[in-house]
């Protein structure tokens, strides 16, 4: 075969409906694709914003700070607004009768002022985004006595590089972002080994030794003052499914950890349990129970 009609053969196979079914998205002018690059300068904006002088502007000071602080949250809401507006574009909003009668420049105008009204609520965030993640810093510097100041937390920690894009990603998807956030939980997974689902709602004090290999489900609930270790999966036991078989999604599925719980390498907890107040998981165990306050569990000899 000629290599101009097997090209022509395998392009026409390609184009065929039934073989891209659930893999294309339709592209509607004026709608941009989310961008990984421009993703990561949001994150690098917003750790510029929350750990200034370890990010960003290395010459910044105390005179320049509110200048320099005014400078990247602009930036931020610019390309905020576009990623937004991005993500939007795979919501079902044209399932939505509201846009029914809706001309297509009509709806890019609707999601331009969600985009816009979205991005500001994101931006007012930020100064409790800071508090939550200064107590992570602490958590982090407190519990690990190899740590020697709070820079080498902000600056070297895996654990707070992944916490930092859990946290924006968490509320953007409070603020009913679609994929934006999943994509920036997922840049740090890369980048850390360290996976925490956007939904997953975690606590104040936040810490996880070393961290490679930890997995957070979407619908787990974490209290305050809680530390992983490397390894740990906070899981889902078994999926119910529908009348034809999938596995019905966005039901509670994955565990409950309340406050001072701690939860050694390699530990799995699965399903929708509570582990109480001031429990201790060893390492290298399955847990598919409730668990007491104060219990300490390990491996049986």
């Amino acid at each position: 075969m000629k290599k101009q009609d097997m090209l022509t053969q395998t392009v026409d196979e390609l184009s065929k409906p039934e073989s891209y079914k659930d893999l294309y998205h339709e592209h509607n002018d004026g709608t941009p694709l989310p961008s990984a690059s421009a993703l990561k300068e949001i994150m690098y904006l917003i750790r510029s914003i929350i750990f200034p002088g370890y990010y960003g502007n290395s010459s910044i000071n105390t005179t320049t700070l509110k200048y320099h602080l005014g400078v990247d949250a602009e930036q931020l809401y610019s390309l905020l607004v576009e990623q937004i507006f991005a993500g939007l574009a795979f919501s079902d909003f044209k399932n939505d009768p509201a846009y029914a009668a809706f001309s297509e420049v009509t709806v890019n105008q609707e999601l331009r002022r969600i985009s816009n009204d979205r991005a500001e609520r994101f931006i007012k965030h930020l100064p409790e985004l800071r508090r939550i993640l200064a107590t992570d810093v602490i958590a982090a510097f407190n519990g690990d006595p190899a740590a020697k100041t709070y820079g080498e937390i902000i600056s070297c920690y895996p654990v707070i590089k992944t916490l930092t894009n859990y946290r924006v990603a968490h509320e953007l998807l409070l603020l009913d972002v679609p994929l934006i956030p999943r994509m920036l939980t997922e840049m740090a997974h890369s980048e850390t080994g360290i996976d925490i689902h956007p939904g997953a709602t975690i606590g104040e004090y936040f810490t996880i030794d070393h961290g490679t290999g930890v997995v957070i489900g979407e619908t787990c609930i974490i209290g305050n003052n809680v530390k992983l270790y490397q390894g740990v999966t906070l899981g889902a036991k078994s999926f119910p499914c529908d009348e034809n078989g999938n596995p019905i999604k966005g039901i509670p599925r994955h565990p409950i950890l309340e406050d001072d719980v701690i939860v050694y390498s390699n530990a799995s907890i699965l399903g929708r349990i509570t582990i109480g107040k001031g429990a201790t998981i060893g390492g290298n165990i399955w847990v598919t129970q409730d668990v007491p306050a104060g219990t300490f569990i390990s491996q049986k000899r």
